[in-house]
């Protein structure tokens, strides 16, 4: 008994150091028998970026969705244009003069699209004109918004994804990402639970109509009338233990500018008319109370680590400001950027493929995964671009959006990369460590997926045979 257990042991040991001496081609070839697809698609390319040469290819040429790999195009384009210094400013300034507690002129909120900028940020542009003396503005409180043109959704992104967090109003002026944080708390059985929402505004009412403690209430529910175009934002259903949710507002600039007006209000700073007008370009007389700046940085890790689609707008719409300075941007200008380097830089040809948004929401994008790649290449090789990027990239088993998967394989703190999900898409783009000490750069895209986790497990057996 013993020897025929010795020797199946042997036989299992022998099996794997020859499964693990087979060429890495030959193992990711037999991944393509997988059961997956039968039904579905897949484009795979590797690249071994230590010898500067293709590891494998497998239908890296065509077309597919990208979903958010899409990221990283919008990421190191905004690196490379914009530079790992830049900042995205939203500033409080003013024309004419203070007297006494009175500002003779006009008051500018203008917008930078900042996609993080919070409560706190707005309580210290509340406070920059408190701290002026200033009790009355003489003639507007004006936002300005001319940074980008008055479109909020992307070419092709799907208007039932409101009221998701996911996919908020787009603006220059965003507060809390265009969305309101909804606690809620269970209290005795039957009874109204507590609801808190955040931040703190008339802009929008709550509608509590949960029930603490009670499954026969049903599934606990935080929406708002989205397709009025409204701002109630009702609570229902069986409220059992803490829980906070998110709902975008309709709209995002109008959430933020009519705040910021009741804050002021609430220290007693007022003013004939508020509205939106552009801050003059050059005039004598302005001057800035207050400027907000968010680094780039900031917006990229959360751009990628969470995957959160208003960073990488974010980001697309800042490279449009650069490309097309002298007016409104549009989506079109941010393509129009995007296309400008894939051209002059990677030397791409971008009639060969769509890209609409900054972050693979859209419907519309289609690209190749050997496209992926040279931005993955061009930024291992500038170190500049590589850096920040590669610390944004969640890590495999460790944080972000790889936070739980490849836990249990060679992949584990080795792989960073970014991952790509919509609807009948899931997708993988980064960089792995390879046995040998090489680094590598892949992209796996599954298309045509009706369950996505069966592609992520297609995707991390990938992974840990490039880790092996």
């Amino acid at each position: 008994m013993k020897r025929a257990v010795l020797f199946l042991l042997l036989n299992l040991t022998i099996c794997a150091i020859y499964a693990q001496s087979q060429p890495v081609s030959q193992r990711l070839d037999a991944l393509l028998n997988d059961e997956i697809l039968k039904t579905s698609e897949v484009g795979i390319t590797v690249f071994d970026l230590t010898t500067g040469e293709s590891l494998y290819r497998y239908q890296d040429e065509k077309l597919y969705r990208p979903a958010s790999i899409e990221k990283v195009i919008t990421s190191v384009t905004a690196l490379a244009r914009l530079g790992a210094d830049y900042t995205m400013d939203t500033h409080l300034r003013y024309t004419g003069k203070i007297e006494n507690d009175t500002l003779k002129g006009n008051l500018y909120l203008i917008g930078g699209f900042d996609p993080e900028l919070m409560d706190e940020d707005l309580d210290s542009l509340v406070a920059a004109v408190e701290a002026q003396g200033i009790r009355y503005v003489t003639d507007t409180i004006a936002a300005d918004v001319s940074m980008t043109d008055s479109v909020y959704w992307g070419p092709g992104w799907s208007w039932d994804d409101t009221p998701y967090s996911f996919q908020p109003y787009l603006s220059p002026l965003m507060l809390n990402r265009g969305c309101v944080d909804v606690s809620v708390s269970p209290a005795q059985k039957d009874s109204l639970p507590t609801v808190r929402c955040t931040p703190v505004s008339d802009y929008y009412r709550v509608c509590n109509r949960a029930v603490s403690r009670n499954p026969q209430a049903g599934k606990l529910e935080i929406t708002r009338n989205w397709l009025s175009n409204g701002n109630v934002i009702t609570v229902s259903g069986n409220v059992s233990r803490p829980y906070t949710g998110q709902v975008n507002i309709y709209t995002s600039k109008d959430f933020f500018f009519h705040t910021f007006i009741q804050r002021l209000k609430e220290k007693g700073i007022t003013s004939g008319v508020h509205t939106y007008a552009d801050c003059p370009v050059i005039h004598d007389s302005i001057a800035t109370f207050c400027t907000i700046r968010r680094p780039i940085r900031q917006v990229l890790e959360r751009a990628l680590k969470k995957s959160d689609n208003l960073c990488a707008e974010s980001m697309f719409y800042h490279l449009a400001a650069q490309h097309a300075p002298h007016h409104r941007v549009t989506a079109d200008d941010g393509t129009d950027a995007i296309a400008d380097f894939m051209k002059t830089v990677l030397g791409f040809n971008p009639d060969n493929y769509k890209i609409v948004d900054g972050s693979g929401v859209s419907l519309y994008n289609y690209i190749s995964p050997r496209l992926l790649l040279e931005y993955l290449k061009y930024a291992y090789y500038h170190r500049d671009i590589f850096l920040p990027l590669y610390d944004a990239l969640p890590i495999a088993g460790v944080d972000g959006t790889l936070q739980y998967r490849m836990k249990q394989t060679k992949a584990r703190g080795n792989v960073r990369a970014k991952t790509g999900s919509v609807t009948g898409v899931s997708s993988l783009a980064g960089y792995v460590k390879g046995a040998d000490g090489h680094q590598l750069a892949f992209v796996i895209i599954n298309q045509n997926v009706l369950k996505l986790s069966r592609a992520r497990v297609f995707q991390d057996k990938v992974c840990d045979i490039l880790s092996r």
